[in-house]
């Protein structure tokens, strides 16, 4: 196997490869023997071969890792189970399907990575039940007990996946010197549903209705069990998500089955508030139990009505009434995980979010914070400045017209074929609608009515949460990403709206959701500025708690302080508050 290895180098680098593998063998971290490439490496249930991509990134990966069984069959509504062991050498050298999910900008297409069938399968039913793989990057070297990421994506909890080119950890693991681990879970009904029939009585968090958010508990226990094959340091895991994958993140933070899971934790544009936590006329991020149990009834009876078993709700109802808990969980794991969905999406009920059921997810949150019984780490949370422009289609809540005057396929294709340093006809008035333009103008313009749901929803929910967390915890950090250097008409349309952050985390600029729409040689120096200082100080927080680095340019005092993340066309301008 080492000769092969070797073989792929040129010349001029098989000394130094020579090294690292001597290196890599004498370390228990790097996970090898002296049989093994660096690439192989031993976890629990077996070994994996992964990627070699030293000499494109300086980093070694592995993609597809099971970190749980597949939650289909009797497991479909269950806690995650360990995976099965395996002989032999594994495989993991490409990503693992999408977790079963509803076609939307933000998912994967017809074929598991970002491409234009994104725009034509809208909609449809994409992925599979059989998604419980994690990805992992680490750099290329023999360095061991590094600090660990575990990043959990976004998607409103409904879509997403870890393929998208967005999340590609290379960079980050490199710049950071970390290991950086990216993981699917379960989605929409999939993954958050809270029904009687469905209680078994476990004590895994079964009867909690929270899968995703067991899902990713599962993949924390995994690193902690596997992580120093890896190079990584199993007590010293950061978790991270961004949007519903905060969210996510944060309900982990507060659930009594977490404890001694991670030692740090990032959340970027992310909540975990109850109606009772908030001012009047703020939208919480986090709905009562009982909602999510009148959702989970009304999954079923919607079922048994699609299906004919019932002809109406109440029919559904009574028919329910005749039938065994055992039956009921049958009747739905038999059913096709791809109807189960689009019964749900038709009847607006495929949403999915943290359920405070008092087991897994306490009953109030912040109330749970406040008494000091969460897991007491450092935090880093923040938001973008513009985190409601990417939401225009929320507008008629207050009112008020769509913002958008094209549909997201229409959209995503904009964005997915715009060329940033080509003249363009487009305009911000072939997108945002008439009335929000110029989109500068006070209390009428797009800027300030998307304002609205970055101040209601988005900054409600942050500050309740820091000024809650600030009570137990003086390692504490904001921030807000200010960056709006797009090329028009995308510096106007989107500004720093959600999400865009994500590509200078990440540091991937190339084809991606939003990354057609941020690049360009107008804005490279400064972007690339900006990215460099938040992955430095990603790292720097990993290490210590503290997020401070020369590399930002600026003093980040804890809160109630934040930074402001942001970049000219050609300098780094980050700055405190």
């Amino acid at each position: 196997m080492r000769t092969g290895f070797l073989a792929a180098f040129p010349s001029v680098q098989r000394t130094t490869a020579v090294l690292v593998l001597g290196a890599c063998a004498a370390l228990a971290g790097c996970g090898g023997s002296d049989d093994d490439a660096p690439t192989v490496r031993r976890t629990a249930a077996g070994k994996l071969q992964g990627v070699d991509d030293s000499a494109r990134n300086g980093t070694w990966a592995w993609k597809g890792v099971r970190y749980a069984q597949p939650p289909v069959g009797a497991l479909r509504w269950r806690a995650p189970l360990d995976p099965a062991p395996w002989t032999g050498v594994r495989a993991a050298d490409s990503f693992g399907p999408a977790c079963l999910q509803i076609g939307r900008m933000f998912g994967p297409g017809a074929n598991n990575r970002f491409d234009e069938t994104i725009a034509t399968t809208m909609g449809q039913p994409l992925g599979s039940e059989d998604c419980l793989t994690l990805n992992i990057w680490r750099p290329a070297t023999s360095d061991s007990k590094l600090p660990v990421l575990l990043f959990i994506h976004g998607g409103s909890n409904i879509s997403g996946y870890t393929a998208d080119p967005l999340y590609d950890g290379a960079a980050l693991a490199k710049a950071a010197n970390a290991v950086v681990v990216t993981a699917n879970y379960r989605l929409g009904v999939l993954g958050f549903l809270n029904l009687a029939q469905l209680h078994v009585g476990g004590s895994a968090g079964d009867d909690s209705g929270n899968f995703a958010l067991l899902d990713n508990m599962a993949a924390l226990r995994w690193l902690r069990t596997n992580v120093a094959a890896f190079g990584g340091d199993a007590d010293n895991i950061t978790v991270s998500g961004e949007s519903a994958g905060a969210n996510n993140v944060l309900a982990v933070m507060t659930s009594p089955m977490a404890r001694g899971l991670f030692h740090k934790i990032v959340a970027l544009s992310g909540g975990i508030s109850l109606a009772g936590n908030l001012p009047s006329g703020t939208s919480p991020a986090l709905s009562p139990l009982a909602s999510w149990q009148a959702q989970g009834e009304a999954v079923l009876l919607n079922l048994l009505v699609a299906d004919g078993t019932a002809a109406d709700l109440a029919a559904a109802r009574a028919y329910v009434a005749t039938r065994t808990a055992a039956q009921i969980a049958d009747y739905l794991r038999a059913k096709d995980g791809a109807t189960v969905l689009t019964t749900a999406l038709a009847k607006g009920l495929n949403t999915g979010n943290p359920i405070p059921d008092g087991t897994v997810v306490p009953t109030d949150p912040i109330a749970t914070i406040a008494a000091g019984q969460h897991v007491n780490v450092p935090a880093l949370i923040g938001n973008t400045r513009d985190e409601g422009k990417l939401f225009g289609g929320l507008l008629p809540l207050f009112g008020l017209p769509a913002g958008y005057i094209v549909d997201d396929a229409t959209r995503f294709l904009m964005m997915a074929r715009f060329d940033p340093d080509a003249a363009t006809t487009l305009t911000t008035a072939d997108i945002v609608h008439a009335a929000y333009l110029p989109v500068a103008t006070p209390t009428t313009g797009y800027d300030a009515r998307t304002g609205l749901i970055t101040k209601l929803l988005f900054e409600a929910n942050s500050q309740n949460l820091l000024s809650t967390l600030a009570t137990q915890q003086p390692q504490l950090w904001q921030y807000r990403f200010d960056w709006a250097q797009e090329a028009y008409p995308w510096n106007e349309v989107y500004g720093a709206a959600h999400a865009f952050d994500l590509a200078f985390l990440f540091g991937n600029f190339g084809p991606s959701v939003v990354g057609q729409v941020i690049g360009g040689n107008a804005n490279r120096a400064g972007r690339l500025a900006l990215s460099n200082s938040m992955m430095a100080s990603l790292g720097a927080f990993m290490r210590t708690g503290n997020p401070n680095t020369a590399a930002l340019g600026a003093t980040w005092s804890p809160w109630p302080s934040k930074l402001l993340l942001d970049a000219t066309p050609t300098a780094l301008n980050t700055r405190a508050q």
